[in-house]
């Protein structure tokens, strides 16, 4: 398995927006086995986004999917700032 975490910081109230793109493609994507958005509690315009794919190849194939190309144009302009946290290889919690 392979897994991210990533944090994103929306434009200036714009979390929600952010959100709504980042979920319309998510269970399209094939080797997908847990794409989580969560809202940061402290910090408003903080997105979490954890993923756990099948491998590290069904995550690079997702990227290139015409729905997805679409959600990270459509995203773009909403984002101030883009952080990869960590890269994890997922061995507990997925059923």
């Amino acid at each position: 398995m392979y897994g991210l975490v990533a944090k994103l910081t929306a434009a200036s109230g714009r979390r929600g927006e952010l959100a709504e793109i980042l979920a319309r493609c998510s269970p399209e994507m094939p080797g997908c086995i847990s794409y989580v958005i969560a809202e940061d509690l402290v910090e408003r315009d903080i997105l979490w986004v954890t993923e756990i794919w099948e491998s590290e190849e069904s995550h690079a194939a997702a990227v290139k999917m015409p729905a997805v190309q679409k959600a990270i144009v459509d995203a773009r302009p909403r984002i101030a700032v883009f952080e990869k946290v960590a890269t994890t290889r997922p061995i507990r919690g997925v059923k």
